[in-house]
């Protein structure tokens, strides 16, 4: 980790990359395009800071094959993992030999991490326990995503997805341990339906889930300064959250305790021995 202006202030003390814990993924291209000019930027200032790079909606796919692995290598040169998102919940729609070469071109651009979502489609748990495997047996890091809402994804509107209705709390958390006892790496938790796109938040459905999954084993999408904000003041600066790529330093000043709203400036801290 490189040193820092100011070092003489005081931060909150930060694990040194890899972490287990206050993980941040960001966002890549998806509302804005993202080359390496403008990756390299992000990482050469905030790296530090960065555990891992998300691609959205498929995005990669539209790109230049060559542009998507410069991208993943500038990426490892900060000791950033790169993530697929949720495509393959596209991919499937396209059968299993799709699949399998989905798999193999990730490992081929070099991609650390398949996200294995479901928030569009129906799919039995052995299934998806399958594709986990799968992905493991690829030498990649399988990151399935569960979430209590159905539909979940594409910005969906807050009455669409009410219509839909909501899956139990338990049911997402039986599936996390079959995943984390298969040996996933992260579970990452479906924004809407509890901070996303309703008409209230549904903080009991968080609260259940750290306390049946814990802290370091679950990640939660956060891209909106209003919901980071709330995660770090109910569950400290150790918690793992994915945002945008331009709220990084935001949230980096929450988990630092340097700067904040009014709720929660001076308040964030850590102690260690």
């Amino acid at each position: 980790m490189s040193e820092r202006a100011f070092a003489f202030l005081r931060t909150n003390e930060r694990q040194i990359k890899p972490r287990t814990r206050g993980i941040t993924e960001i966002r890549g291209p998806y509302y804005t395009p993202m080359g390496k000019r403008y990756l390299e930027d992000i990482l050469e200032t905030m790296g530090n800071y960065v555990d891992s790079l998300k691609y959205a909606g498929g995005s990669f796919s539209l790109m230049p094959r060559q542009a998507v692995k410069d991208l993943n290598e500038l990426a490892h040169h900060h000791n950033v993992l790169v993530s697929t998102g949720g495509f393959i919940e596209y991919v499937l729609t396209q059968g299993p030999q799709a699949v399998a070469q989905y798999i193999q071109e990730c490992k081929d651009l070099g991609f650390d991490i398949i996200e294995i979502s479901s928030g569009f489609i129906t799919i039995p748990t052995d299934d998806w326990m399958r594709l986990v495997e799968k992905v493991q047996k690829a030498g990649l890091k399988a990151k399935p995503e569960v979430g209590i809402q159905f539909g979940a994804g594409g910005a969906t509107s807050a009455a669409e997805l009410e219509a839909e209705g909501t899956r139990d709390v338990e049911w997402a958390v039986q599936h996390a341990r079959r995943f984390l006892d298969a040996g996933a790496y992260l579970i990452m938790i479906e924004s809407e339906g509890i901070t996303e796109n309703v008409k209230r938040w549904r903080t009991d459905a968080v609260a259940k889930i750290i306390s049946a999954l814990g802290l370091e084993k679950v990640m939660f999408e956060a891209a909106d300064p209003e919901v980071f904000g709330w995660y770090i003041k109910n569950y400290g600066p150790e918690v793992n959250l994915f945002v945008d790529h331009s709220q990084i330093v935001q949230l980096e000043c929450l988990r630092s305790g340097i700067w904040g709203t009014k709720s929660v400036w001076g308040r964030v801290l850590t102690y260690k021995e």
